[in-house]
């Protein structure tokens, strides 16, 4: 019903910077919460960050301060703004979606790899 595809990953030194985007399709009248999430190899999936369809934001404590999520309702796109890379952020970043209805994220895309050299 919600298609999700991320884009804007790489490969990065320590310190720069990479802003992800997810470009969300199909059914998006709705009011759609969003985050991001991460998975690190040998690690569980982690929430970094997620917005309301009201535009409130929650981060992790990890990320806080570095990273800023936004989103553009007119193109149906979420955005992560990532600052001051540490090699630790690297990870497959996958971006979420949920109805507000529901307190679940049941829509998910493929995932981007975000890599930080130290």
């Amino acid at each position: 019903q919600v298609q999700l595809v991320e884009s804007g990953g790489g490969l990065v030194q320590a310190g720069a910077s990479l802003r992800l985007s997810c470009a969300a399709s199909g059914r998006t009248s709705g009011s759609l919460r969003m985050a991001w999430s991460r998975q690190a190899p040998g690690k569980q999936r982690e929430l970094v960050a997620r917005i309301s369809s009201g535009g409130i934001t929650y981060y992790a404590d990890s990320v806080k301060g570095r990273f800023t999520i936004s989103r553009d309702n007119a193109k149906n796109t979420v955005y992560l703004q990532m600052d001051s890379l540490k090699p630790e952020d690297t990870a497959v970043y996958y971006c979420a979606a949920g109805f507000s209805y529901k307190s679940t994220y049941d829509y998910w895309g493929q995932g981007t790899q975000v890599t930080v050299s130290s």
